[in-house]
C-alpha cells in the first residue's frame, strides 16, 4: 500500500512538472504580446501625451498584468523617488523582477538596449527606438509561438513519462 502511494506521488509530481514547463511555454508568447502592447502605449504617451517617463511607466503598469506590472511599476518608482536615470531604473527593475517572467534573454536584451535611449534622447529618437524594440519583440513572439507549438505537448508527455520511468526503476 505504501509503495503504491509512493508510486502515485512520483507519477503525479512528474506530471505536474511537465505541466508546469508546458505552462511556461504557453506564457512566454502571451507576455511578449503584452510587452509589445506596452511599448505601443509608451510610444503613444511620449508622442501624443508628452508624458514624463515615470508617469508613462506608471500608466503602463496600471494597464498590464503581472509580472510586467511590477517590472514597470518598480522602474517608475526608481525614476520618481530615487532620482536615478531611466536607464539605471529600468536595468535595476529588470534585475529584480525578470525571474518572475516566462520570457528569455532575447527579450531582456531588447529592453536593456531600449533603456539606453529612454530619457537621454529627444522625443522623436525615443519613439523610433521604441518602435524598433516593438518590432524586435514581434520577431521574438513569432519564435516563442513556434517553440510553444513544438514543445508544449512534448513537455506534458515527457513529465508523465519521466515519472513513470522513475516508478519503474524504483519498484
Amino acid at each position: 500500500m505504501l509503495k503504491l502511494l509512493g508510486a502515485v506521488l512520483i507519477l503525479l509530481s512528474g506530471t505536474l512538472a511537465g505541466f508546469h514547463q508546458a505552462a511556461r511555454f504557453a506564457a512566454r508568447p502571451k507576455q511578449i504580446r503584452e510587452l509589445i502592447l506596452a511599448m505601443q502605449r509608451l510610444e503613444t504617451e511620449i508622442s501624443y501625451g508628452f508624458t514624463p517617463l515615470p508617469d508613462a511607466f506608471s500608466k503602463m503598469a496600471e494597464q498590464l498584468g503581472e509580472p510586467l506590472r511590477t517590472l514597470f511599476k518598480r522602474a517608475a518608482h526608481y525614476m520618481a523617488s530615487s532620482g536615478i536615470t531611466a536607464q539605471e531604473s529600468i536595468q535595476r527593475s529588470l534585475q529584480e523582477n525578470w525571474k518572475r517572467t516566462a520570457m528569455k534573454t532575447p527579450e531582456r536584451d531588447i529592453l536593456h538596449q531600449l533603456s539606453f535611449t529612454l530619457g537621454t534622447s529627444d522625443r522623436q529618437d525615443q519613439i523610433k527606438h521604441i518602435a524598433l524594440a516593438a518590432q524586435q519583440l514581434k520577431h521574438e513572439e513569432a519564435m516563442a509561438r513556434d517553440e510553444q507549438a513544438k514543445y508544449e505537448k512534448i513537455s506534458r508527455s515527457l513529465g508523465l513519462l519521466i515519472g513513470a520511468l522513475i516508478v519503474i526503476l524504483i519498484f
